[in-house]
């Protein structure tokens, strides 16, 4: 099977998994700090899919407000793509920030503006996606409209950072739509479209931009599955190789046309990803591969329900799971990598 055919056929696979709302970067509940003088950012503004959304998603079209979701945290499903805690969550525990409410509470909860805002939404992409959903373009639009109503000062955007998650549903999109026609041309047109956005981000005011690797798609529940979760398939990791690779080179220019040097930054969830999966142990987490929440059968998902039944299971100890579902992290996989990341020091570089 040559190269394109099997890219295609795994692609095709795991755009299904990124239709449930991809990666989630969400966070609202956050962590209370009693670190009143700080110093550095003391505001986050996230922008991405559901490695990152906190609960922007709308609970008629998402999985993520439904149950086994949230169970773990904050007990109850709240618009995370996870048992629990997301990335957004542990970025804003790095910063000793509360972590940012969702754009779509602002007004109900005013009193957490001050920090930062969620602007992720599940399934949602630098393009358009499958998802009838703000992509980043729209939300980066949301902060100008909210810095023109004077909601952020330029003070404020100096003492923030920005958090972008680019998970990949750009990817399972154009597969589903194109096939694998064209895709490297299509990896440097999401590259040049991410550099945009990060530049528009900066010239709001935002002091420090991070933008996440994408991680090792073919390690994804939806794509091992095939061969009952043994190992990584090498074939999307190559894909995901040059997207990492263009958009290192995009951040390196970035920063050599920025009197700061440092603006951008990159967070290297490729290799804290495969670190943790690599090791396991270490973080201990017995599952590494195997999802522990997974439909009764091909035809359902985590938190399937037909005429009142549930159709989905899950394992005894979600903390011992890398992944929650088909494509998302679990609350310890995340705490995993996020452990990870400070120990490879890919975090104090968000500091100023």
């Amino acid at each position: 099977m040559n190269f394109n055919k099997q890219l295609f056929l795994l692609l095709n696979l795991f755009s299904v998994l990124f239709l449930s709302g991809e990666r989630v970067l969400q966070a609202e509940a956050g962590h209370r700090h009693h670190h009143h003088h700080h110093h550095g950012p003391t505001k986050l503004f996230v922008f991405g899919d559901s490695y990152a959304d906190t609960g922007n998603i709308q609970k008629a079209v998402s999985s993520s407000w439904k149950d086994p979701y949230g169970i773990t945290f904050p007990g109850k499903p709240a618009g995370r793509f996870s048992d629990g805690r997301v990335l957004t969550d542990y970025i804003a525990k790095y910063l000793k920030v509360k972590s940012p409410i969702p754009y779509r509470y602002r007004k109900l909860m005013p009193q957490h503006v001050k920090y930062g805002m969620n602007f992720a939404f599940g399934g949602t992409g630098v393009f358009n996606t499958s998802v009838p959903l703000p992509n980043m373009t729209n939300q980066i639009d949301f902060l100008q409209q909210l810095i023109k109503d004077k909601v952020y000062s330029a003070l404020d955007l100096t003492n923030s950072v920005a958090l972008v998650s680019v998970a990949g549903n750009d990817y399972s999109h154009f597969l589903q739509t194109n096939g694998s026609e064209g895709l490297s041309s299509f990896v440097a047109s999401v590259i040049n479209q991410t550099t945009m956005n990060l530049i528009r981000i900066r010239e709001l005011g935002v002091k420090k931009v991070v933008v996440g690797a994408l991680q090792p798609i073919g390690c994804l529940p939806q794509i091992t599955a095939s061969i009952s979760f043994q190992r990584c398939n090498e074939t999307p990791n190559a894909l995901v190789f040059l997207h990492n690779t263009l958009l290192n080179q995009a951040v390196t220019t970035l920063n050599q046309q920025t009197k700061e040097r440092s603006t951008f930054r990159i967070l290297n969830l490729f290799d804290s990803f495969m670190s943790v999966l690599n090791h396991p142990s270490t973080h201990n987490i017995r599952d590494r591969l195997k999802p522990c929440c997974v439909g009764v059968s091909s035809n359902y998902s985590c938190g399937s329900v037909d005429n009142n039944v549930k159709k989905y299971r899950v394992c005894d100890d979600p903390k011992s799971a890398f992944f929650w579902d088909f494509v998302h992290p679990t609350q310890a996989g995340w705490h995993a990598v996020y452990n990870k990341l400070r120990t490879m020091n890919e975090l104090q570089r968000i500091l100023y």
